[in-house]
């Protein structure tokens, strides 16, 4: 692709306006990188700072948390009358479990205040009673064996040294928990906290990708579970130095709990993500410097590229919309204005090739519409000339006379009407005709009824679509035997919000045969070797080239017995093709 310059005329490649972007944004780059590396390590040192009085407080906060619960405890053992009551009476009085019940409400409240994930329970050693005082967030299996531990912490005579106002981790089922336990002679009350629930608010700050907050006992060992496996990979490695500091640099925040045996551990983990995203913020610094140089190229660009290019393209949309105003303007692009001239040959060589379609589809249609139509006329028309000779044969000349005269009228119809639509009155009048036609050769084998709405007359419908119908139900349903009833009913109803009329044909005759029948509802042709089933197969394809496949015909067999065909069309038909 190639631009003609303005002055000189001398074409220049679409490439060469590229590389002059490209060396420009190459070079902003490069700066951009420098000022980012020495911007993430000034964030890195902010984020650490904040991370560690982000620790700071939230060890401040569990160190006060802890204090007033083990104060609190202590004085519950120490002067609460309710503790006096409980080792006062026996375990099934009713003083006693008044005050467990009380004891568990106060109780019920600290862990309102402080989180439900600390757990509280009372042991009086002498009536070997224990029991949680506020509600449970373990489980009932780590309930039984801290209740088993706590028995066996109580008889050792060094209880008081080892776990008043210090909180130990202790394990319970593979699980590290926070203990503490204050005794006052055979009296203890016990908190207890998971240490995943201890250092879940330090897990929910960004420490980074795969950085890690977990506590850590005296033996610098992990006592809260690790997430996932990254968190185990750094606690396995935290003193081992990274390779790339600049990808993996990390930062590692240690905080020791006083009045605790254990402490906190943060890894701070600079991933490749973040320093991404720092560096977004950078760019946008630059953003005023590179918009001002891309503005300039840009402006050339879209006054000798963009511009001719988007003329193209709405030439090419306005030719898939055959839209004929198309403008094709002169272009400084070599390769756009021989495209331009090419599509215009095109444009005229698929107009011609359209038209040249259209008009053979068009006659295609005129000569098969023309073509059904002529194999129904002599259908009814060897059966009227054989109804008079059989008439003439027994010397009913006043039949003779009144079917010749049916017979005239009801050709002058068909002859006189060369149209694709007619009105819904004409064709049952004609229909009306063709039964009277009928009752004369058949006398009383059969009566019929027409029920027609005067809101249907000018509705306008293919001819000989009716006369197709009723012929079938004379020829296959009347019979000596029994009379027959034949029906024609026409209304209006609204279908899917469109107007459609429908014509519904039954006769009370045996009805269709099982195989015709299957093959009209599943659309399958008929045979038509010897000669039947034109009439039906004819109505059907000119139904379905006026209406293109909006008209609908149901066929069935009515359960009184007798045929039905119900035919419906849309009020207002298409132009004929």
């Amino acid at each position: 692709m190639r631009l003609m310059a303005k002055k000189t005329g001398k074409p220049y490649p679409v490439k060469h306006y590229v590389n002059i972007m490209l060396f420009t944004l190459f070079t902003a780059l490069i700066l951009d990188f420098i000022i980012s590396d020495a911007s993430i390590s000034i964030v890195k040192q902010q984020s650490t700072r904040y991370l560690k009085d982000t620790a700071d407080l939230y060890i401040n906060r569990i160190n006060h948390d802890f204090a007033y619960i083990n104060h609190y405890m202590g004085w519950t053992l120490a002067n609460d009358e309710i503790v006096k009551n409980m080792n006062k009476y026996d375990t099934h009085s009713t003083e006693f479990l008044k005050s467990n019940t009380q004891l568990h409400q106060r109780f019920t409240e600290l862990q309102k205040n402080y989180g439900q994930e600390y757990n509280f329970f009372f042991y009086l050693k002498k009536k070997d009673f224990f029991l949680n005082c506020s509600p449970l967030s373990i489980q009932y299996p780590d309930y039984l064996d801290l209740k088993k531990q706590v028995m066996s912490y109580a008889e050792d005579k060094n209880v008081y040294e080892k776990f008043y106002s210090d909180w130990t981790p202790v394990l319970v089922k593979d699980k590290y928990y926070i203990i503490n336990i204050v005794p006052y002679h055979d009296s203890y009350l016990i908190c207890l906290i998971s240490a995943d629930d201890l250092i879940r608010p330090l897990r929910a700050i960004n420490l980074g990708e795969n950085g890690s907050a977990s506590l850590m006992n005296e033996n610098r060992e992990s006592i809260s579970t690790p997430i996932g496996v990254s968190e185990k990979e750094l606690q396995l490695n935290t003193s081992k130095p990274a390779l790339l500091s600049f990808v993996q640099s990390q930062t590692t925040v240690s905080r020791q709990f006083s009045n605790a045996s254990f402490r906190v551990q943060m890894v701070i983990r600079f991933g490749t993500f973040e320093k991404i995203m720092v560096a977004q913020l950078l760019i946008i610094l630059l953003a005023l410097f590179i918009a001002f140089i891309l503005c300039v190229v840009m402006i050339y660009f879209n006054k000798r590229v963009l511009r001719p290019i988007q003329t193209f393209s709405d030439n090419l949309t306005q030719l898939n919309e055959d839209n004929e105003n198309l403008d094709f303007q002169s272009s400084k692009i070599i390769e756009l204005e021989q495209a331009n001239l090419q599509v215009k040959d095109l444009i005229e060589q698929i107009r011609r090739f359209k038209i040249d379609i259209y008009e053979r589809e068009l006659d295609k249609q005129r000569i098969q519409l023309d073509y059904m139509k002529l194999q129904i006329k002599p259908h009814f028309f060897l059966n009227c000339l054989t109804n008079i000779y059989s008439m003439a044969q027994m010397q009913m000349y006043e039949e003779i006379e009144h079917m010749t005269l049916s017979t005239s009228r009801y050709f002058r119809y068909i002859f006189q009407n060369g149209q694709d639509f007619v009105r819904l009155k004409d064709e049952i009048d004609h229909v009306r005709i063709y039964l009277d036609i009928q009752q004369h050769r058949y006398r009383n084998a059969f009566a019929y009824t027409i029920e027609e709405n005067v809101d249907t007359e000018d509705i306008s419908i293919p001819p000989l679509v009716l006369q197709t119908f009723i012929e079938n139900a004379v020829k296959y349903a009347v019979s000596r035997v029994n009379q027959v009833q034949i029906s024609l009913s026409v209304c209006r109803l609204i279908d899917k919000d469109a107007e459609m009329v429908m014509i519904k044909i039954s006769d009370s005759g045996p009805g269709f045969p099982a195989h015709i029948l299957d093959q009209l509802t599943h659309g399958h042709p008929l045979d038509q070797s010897d000669g039947t089933h034109i009439g039906i197969m004819n109505t059907l394809q000119r139904l379905e080239l006026l209406y293109r496949r909006k008209a609908e015909i149901r066929f069935h067999n009515r359960e009184e017995g007798g045929a039905c065909v119900t035919i419906c069309l849309p009020f207002h038909p298409l132009e004929s093709l």
